[in-house]
């Protein structure tokens, strides 16, 4: 019983050549060639890529010494700070973000330690409020001092979530929350900072087992879910985006031959106004999903406009880089450049570069890190002051792909027009070899009916008067020779037609200029328009 591929397929089998045979010999080794060198060329590429992305991961919590907390005592000398700086030097350790005291007088307010978070000089200041540690000695000796005390008065810490939210929960609230824990059991203990002799009353040892509340000022909290994408996969699929729609641009521009009609000025123009378009709009459906998933996210409509338009420059910068990709790499290498490019973008915003190896810094020149920098000074208000460079580093990616990607258009034209120059030519040469082949054997029949005609006109002078021949008139072809006659006349043009078509092969290898047109990606609804009908 055939199978069911066969009954589908009646013809998949139909012409197959053994696996001996010279042809199939030849093809399974340049197969297997081709096949073994990318093995191992996409095997490095991803080696390397996930090499790279757990290089930056690699030991995090063991740089987390690089993230800096600002701590300032406004209660001088009290029993409080003391607490902290003894929590802090029992905790102090690779796995700890460092602590950096400063005095009052350089920060004499809150206001100041807040500037100083948002600025980025520090990710978090906690501080101690004034007159704290007198307030708390007085509430746990009891009395009206002991009813009416505020823990929430004695220290808190501001920070901006907005900034890398999961570093900063994990990394900076959870180990100031746990500085916290150990100062209160630093003050607590019978020996310790607060130097505590005696009790009185229930409130006060309610007071004792939790001196103080640590308040936490978020400048941007970033609580939602949604966050943890949008340093990853977020970046990841603009990136996509934009690639795929560069190879629809492509597909159509080959399948209509744009590249060998149209001036390359007005295709130049009409690619980065559809690509500006296509990225407007793009841009608006991500940071509207941003904004329909934010869950309460304290961001307003000037917050999404300028979220809009920096998402637009971002995408359309990696538009024109991605084309430029296509355009000045042989095609092979264009997938391996866009896995190339992806990985490493994404990498410079997966963590902060205080918790990477320095020689992750090299991010700071790609446009994703650029981008989710001014996203979080937008998202934030103003703070992640990194304009200054993160704005010239997308502009300048965009102006060098505008600049290369205008280049590369004049680069298919020139080629687009050489190759159908070129295949004018072989289709000519062609059919000169197929003319010339047919007048050749016009010509053989003509001489061979000459010279059969001759044979007859001096058999004729032979017969007897009134007579004729004993075999008669000459044979005509039977339809066997006829049909022998084709099939050597057919094997003699496939021979004419294969010697050019090598010959026109080794001048295009021995020409070695290869143009890419980049990736095209054929459209259903899409047919080139007739030569006929322009």
């Amino acid at each position: 019983m055939r199978s069911i591929a066969t009954f589908l397929y009646p013809h998949a089998r139909d012409n197959r050549l053994p696996a001996s045979h010279p042809v199939i010999v030849k093809a399974r080794l340049a197969f297997l060639k081709a096949a073994g060198i990318n093995f191992v060329l996409l095997q490095l590429l991803f080696l390397g890529l996930f090499c790279y992305i757990f290089g930056s991961l690699f030991q995090q919590t063991s740089h987390t010494h690089n993230l800096s907390i600002l701590f300032v005592d406004y209660d001088v000398g009290g029993a409080i700070g003391n607490s902290v700086r003894a929590a802090y030097a029992s905790l102090r350790a690779p796995s700890f973000p460092t602590v950096v005291e400063r005095s009052p007088s350089q920060y004499p307010s809150t206001t100041d330690l807040r500037e100083a978070v948002c600025q980025t000089d520090f990710w978090a200041a906690l501080y101690v409020t004034a007159g704290a540690s007198g307030r708390l000695a007085a509430a746990l000796a009891g009395g009206t001092a002991a009813a009416t005390y505020n823990a929430s008065d004695a220290m808190a810490y501001i920070w901006n979530e907005a900034l890398y939210p999961q570093v900063a929960d994990s990394s900076i609230s959870a180990n100031i929350l746990l500085l916290s824990n150990t100062a209160r059991v630093e003050y607590s203990s019978g020996n310790g900072t607060g130097n505590i002799s005696s009790v009185s009353g229930p409130a006060s040892l309610s007071i004792l087992a939790q001196p103080w509340t640590l308040v936490s000022l978020d400048i941007q909290p970033t609580p939602q879910g949604s966050r943890a994408i949008y340093n990853s996969v977020a970046i990841i699929l603009v990136l996509i985006q934009e690639f795929f729609y560069l190879g629809i641009i492509n597909g159509l521009s080959t399948q209509f031959k744009l590249y060998s009609r149209v001036n390359p000025y007005r295709i130049a123009l009409v690619r980065n106004l559809n690509s500006l378009a296509y990225t407007f709009v793009g841009s608006l459906c991500v940071t509207g999903a941003i904004w329909a998933f934010r869950s309460g996210w304290d961001v307003n409509a000037n917050q999404f406009a300028l979220s809009w338009f920096t998402l637009w420059l971002f995408a359309h910068a990696n538009f024109v880089v991605l084309d430029v990709f296509t355009v000045w790499l042989p095609p092979p290498f264009v997938p391996m450049a866009l896995v190339g490019w992806i990985s490493p973008n994404v990498t410079s915003v997966l963590l902060p570069f205080p918790l990477s190896p320095a020689f992750y810094r090299i991010g700071y020149a790609l446009p994703a890190h650029a981008v989710y920098q001014i996203l979080t000074d937008i998202w934030s208000g103003g703070c992640n002051p990194q304009l200054d460079y993160a704005l010239p580093v997308l502009f300048a990616w965009e102006l060098l792909g505008l600049l290369l990607s205008g280049l590369g258009v004049f680069r298919r034209c020139h080629f687009a027009t050489i190759a159908e120059e070129r295949q004018a030519n072989e289709f000519d040469e062609q059919l000169d070899a197929a003319v010339g082949l047919e007048m050749v054997k016009m010509q053989e029949m003509r001489k061979q009916s000459r010279i059969e005609r001759e044979a007859e006109i001096e058999e004729r002078k032979s017969w007897p008067e009134g007579g004729e021949g004993r075999e008669g008139r000459p044979a005509t072809r039977t339809g066997e020779e006829e049909e022998e006659e084709t099939q050597v006349f057919k094997a003699q043009l496939a021979d004419v037609m294969e010697r050019v078509n090598t010959r026109q092969r080794r001048e295009q290898e021995q020409a070695g200029v290869p143009c890419g047109f980049g990736p095209a990606f054929d459209l259903a609804f899409s047919k080139p328009a007739d030569d006929e009908s322009e």
